[in-house]
């Protein structure tokens, strides 16, 4: 019994002595290497098909898969993840206020103005990983369109907008896209028809009228559409959560809505 009892002791003691190597073993380990770069994509959660806040998608672990989101930037410090957006159309048609009404007034929000271009940018934070909207705005005027290869180069997703009641801002959307896609042939294509809370203060024939003309542009081009008012907050959240959903591959799509007189969405 005696000698039993030594022998477990001096296992007992071993033991101790095993862990604590190991623990020493691990820090040197550990301060001998680089900090490792983790790098997260989204995963899928319920959405609500529509939504007045700026929620945003959470997830764990995993990186973009899609191909589109493979030609954006990975800072190696850190998990930050950075997608360009360009937005295109005619003058006054509200695409500044749509940014601002998006962007918001978070603390990483900035604007510069540059050469007839505006730029935002918009952090969405995801359980520590971190995705960075770069929004380039090109004014309107004709001596801003030597900016739209800038724009749109590498960008994920264009934005073609619209003044919901002027036909002339409608007609010009084609135009905006051929000029786009000089440039960028992968993204993905969004039209959007601002001012939808004046919209809906036309004749109903009118506003019949200017919605199939939109809809049969946006068909056409291949594009989704969307009627929106940064006034209201309409849609206009929803179109990113759209295009993020379509850039991480994400079980997710708005409702379509081709009621005249409501904010419709058709793809």
């Amino acid at each position: 019994m005696g000698s039993f009892n030594l022998r477990r002791k001096a296992s007992y003691r071993m033991s101790i002595l095993r862990r604590c190597i190991f623990r020493v073993w691990n820090q040197i380990v550990m301060c001998s290497l680089a900090k490792p770069v983790h790098y997260r994509m989204l995963q899928p959660l319920p959405l609500p098909a529509s939504s007045s806040a700026d929620r945003e998608f959470v997830s764990d672990n995993v990186a973009p898969t899609s191909p589109s989101a493979a030609i954006c930037n990975k800072n190696k410090d850190s998990d930050l993840v950075s997608l360009k957006i360009s937005l295109l159309g005619d003058c006054r048609i509200g695409k500044t206020s749509f940014l601002a009404k998006y962007v918001g007034n978070e603390k990483e929000e900035r604007g510069m103005v540059k050469d007839g271009m505006i730029m935002m940018d918009k952090t969405l934070l995801v359980k520590g990983a971190r995705i960075s909207y770069s929004l380039w705005e090109i004014d309107g005027d004709e001596g801003a369109r030597h900016q739209i290869p800038v724009a749109c180069k590498d960008s994920v997703a264009i934005l073609i907008m619209f003044d919901l009641t002027s036909r002339v801002t409608l007609n010009g959307v084609i135009r905006w896209y051929q000029e786009a896609r000089k440039w960028n042939q992968t993204a993905i294509p969004i039209i959007i028809g601002t001012k939808f809370d004046d919209f809906i203060q036309l004749p109903m024939d009118l506003q019949w009228a200017i919605a199939n003309q939109a809809r049969s542009y946006a068909k056409a081009l291949n594009a989704t559409l969307f009627f929106s008012s940064a006034t209201y907050n309409i849609n206009v959240n929803k179109i990113f959560k759209f295009i993020t959903a379509k850039l991480f591959d994400l079980p997710w799509a708005p409702e379509r809505n081709l009621t005249i007189g409501e904010p419709i969405i058709d793809f």
